[in-house]
């Protein structure tokens, strides 16, 4: 994939929502508000997408690979062991199994190509858009946020928001003028489940109010 502005603007993004989260974690010394199960399936995704780093030969790529696995096994480790007290499984009750199987159908049924790398790859770009789902029902459920919890679900939201020019500009900078269906449809969709949470937070942290649903 080519560099453009959106693109790297938007992997910052990506990369940022992680440390705001690690920042979260480890100042509090508390994961409370935050879903574990959401952070296991973007841990399957980073797994099912970067299939190919020992072959990535791209030294931008290779970076951001290695941080965003290396980042969510240190996330998932900090939840599932040292602040394990704090986690709330009462409260994050999402059904991933049918996310796994929505993922796992489309990426069966519509690849770009019948191998097991290209497989993957679908299965991760299906699955991302919509892993957040779950932290949206644990927030739903809940009705507020920490402050630093609705910014670590914002910077995640703006990463894929961001790709959507990203995809744009380079329908017309690049010669082929191919459009990546997986990936467009995938980020739309995506974009589609944070539109609430992103007006919600523009009234109302963004005016130095608390994260709170409407009643």
């Amino acid at each position: 994939m080519s560099l453009n502005l959106f693109r790297v603007l938007g992997d910052f993004s990506h990369l940022a929502s992680i440390f705001i989260l690690l920042h979260k974690i480890q100042q509090l010394k508390s994961c409370s508000g935050i879903s574990f199960k959401s952070q296991v399936l973007y841990m399957i995704v980073y797994i099912t997408r970067y299939l190919d780093l020992p072959w990535t030969t791209s030294p931008y790529n290779f970076i951001f690979k290695v941080l965003f696995i290396s980042s969510e096994l240190y996330i998932i480790y900090l939840m599932a062991r040292a602040y394990k007290p704090t986690n709330d499984p009462v409260l994050d009750t999402f059904h991933v199994e049918y996310l796994l199987g929505f993922a796992a159908v489309l990426a069966i049924l519509f690849p770009y190509k019948y191998t097991f790398l290209e497989i993957s790859w679908a299965f991760s770009i299906w699955l991302e858009s919509v892993a957040i789902l779950p932290q949206l029902f644990m927030l739903q459920r809940t009705g507020e946020a920490e402050a630093i919890t609705a910014h670590y679900i914002f910077a995640l939201g703006l990463y894929r928001a961001l790709y959507i020019p990203n995809w744009i500009y380079r329908y017309f900078s690049e010669p082929t003028h191919k459009v990546d269906t997986i990936a467009v449809t995938a980020g739309i969709v995506q974009t589609i489940l944070y539109s609430d949470f992103f007006w919600i937070y523009y009234t109302k942290v963004m005016r130095g109010e608390k994260f709170k649903l409407p009643v």
